[in-house]
């Protein structure tokens, strides 16, 4: 019987021989593009790149045909744009609607937070403190602009994530938009998006929901027959993939919204200008190695099983690969014992986490951690309240800082272990000393 998610709370790592064929799949996994030595924890602001996408967009980049004629390259171009298309589908388990390929994820979701915004009427739109600033500020943006109530559910600081009843308690029949966060990018904590789509729908139905699943979409399953939402996006930059790229998809009457268009083009037609089909070249690669992944743990045909199959084998093994940072191996003591070391925001339950860690030091500041992280070989990302993209997360937490750690799936537990052992070594130079002793007079 194949694991599931709830099965193994702790995890399962991939086999030594599985992970040998993984990474062999990815450049840069142990050296950086001079040809050093390093760890690159910083998966959540990018991600390693597979072989097979890079040349992949090199190969389809390099064809100058427009795929809007009718000649054989063009007809080619179509269908790797159709199969790109179809294969986000697959990602998100969406059936029809439009794709929307654009140059980042973010643009994307002020467009589709502009389209809702301005066309479906209600006096507040309903967000969360914990959204990336592409989604807050283009909720604020828009409540400002149109003159409606921005309401923001507050974050849970035990478990690092949003509450359902802090978002729905925020719901009411005039609410024209309810934007939500898939998994926090600080913290890592995943929001339960079945429990928010159902509880926000019981109280008004026809409600228009966008999904951020940038920081989610490479860690864990993402399933719309079970959350059906009105527009979700990801970056395939962050999922082993190429920048200059965001994916969208939108549910029918979401993309029949006004919008910029091209006014000869079908109401559901988001695209401006001429595609880039390299972008759904470079879609399909993803989708074929999580599929190639799943291929291992199930014998079924069907490209979304497979997927699915392959993602929750890549959830399982980062599970343990955190739980392996927290707690440590016979060999090296973990973060939650290591002197010197706070572990934020460490909830527990591990199954509700993707790979994502918060910590910090008692004798140096998240800043000058980083580098010397970075003097040991170990590329980590500090998170600190000066920051537009950390400020209004790390408030509500009560932090001013952190250091933000995040491997991917194609790490091991022994890389797991060096980082727990430089870790170490950074508490221990910067303890701070202890108070000296003052004889009485």
């Amino acid at each position: 019987m194949a694991a599931t998610r709830a099965d193994l709370p702790q995890g399962e790592l991939l086999s030594e021989a599985l992970m040998r064929e993984v990474r062999a799949r990815f450049l840069g996994i142990e050296r950086d593009h001079h040809g050093r030595e390093r760890l690159y924890f910083d998966n959540a602001g990018g991600s390693f790149r597979l072989k097979a996408a890079v040349e992949r967009f090199a190969q389809v980049d390099a064809i100058p045909d427009n795929a809007e004629r009718i000649h054989e390259t063009a007809v080619e171009l179509q269908a790797m744009q159709a199969r790109g298309a179809d294969d986000l589908r697959t990602i998100l388990n969406a059936s029809g609607g439009s794709v929307y390929p654009s140059l980042t994820a973010s643009g994307a979701m002020f467009d589709m937070v502009r389209a809702v915004a301005e066309n479906v009427p209600g006096t507040n739109m309903v967000t969360t403190a914990l959204e990336h600033p592409s989604a807050f500020d283009a909720m604020r943006l828009y409540a400002e602009r149109l003159g409606r109530e921005l309401r923001v559910a507050k974050s849970n600081p035990v478990t690092g994530g949003v509450d359902v009843d802090a978002i729905v308690d925020l719901i009411d029949e005039n609410t024209g938009l309810l934007n939500v966060i898939h998994a926090s990018n600080i913290s890592g904590a995943k929001l339960d998006m079945a429990a928010i789509v159902r509880r926000a729908r019981e109280i008004k139905p026809d409600l228009y929901i966008l999904v951020d699943a940038v920081q989610h979409a490479p860690h864990g399953l993402i399933d719309l027959q079970q959350t059906p939402v009105d527009g979700i996006n990801l970056a395939p930059y962050k999922f082993f993939g190429c920048r200059g790229s965001g994916f969208s998809w939108m549910s029918e009457r979401a993309a029949a919204l006004p919008h910029h268009k091209l006014a000869g083009k079908k109401p559901g037609h988001w695209e401006l200008g001429s595609s880039a089909p390299w972008q759904f070249a470079v879609l399909t690669e993803i989708v074929d190695y999580v599929g190639w992944l799943g291929g291992h743990f199930t014998d079924a045909t069907d490209r979304r099983a497979r997927f699915v199959a392959g993602i929750e084998r890549i959830e399982l093994h980062e599970r343990a690969l955190l739980a392996t940072l927290l707690d440590g191996t016979v060999h090296t003591p973990g973060l939650r014992v290591l002197d010197g070391v706070q572990v934020f925001l460490d909830h527990e339950d591990l199954t509700q986490r993707d790979l994502i860690l918060g910590i910090g030091f008692d004798g140096v500041d998240c800043t000058q951690a980083v580098v010397e992280y970075g003097k040991r070989g170990v590329t980590v990302y500090e998170r600190v309240a000066s920051s537009i993209y950390s400020k209004r997360m790390l408030e509500s937490f009560g932090l001013e800082g952190t250091v933000r750690v995040s491997p991917l799936h194609c790490h091991t537990v022994g890389e797991m272990e060096r980082f727990l052992r430089v870790t170490r070594e950074i508490a221990q130079t910067f303890a701070p000393a202890a108070p000296t002793a003052i004889n009485a007079a």
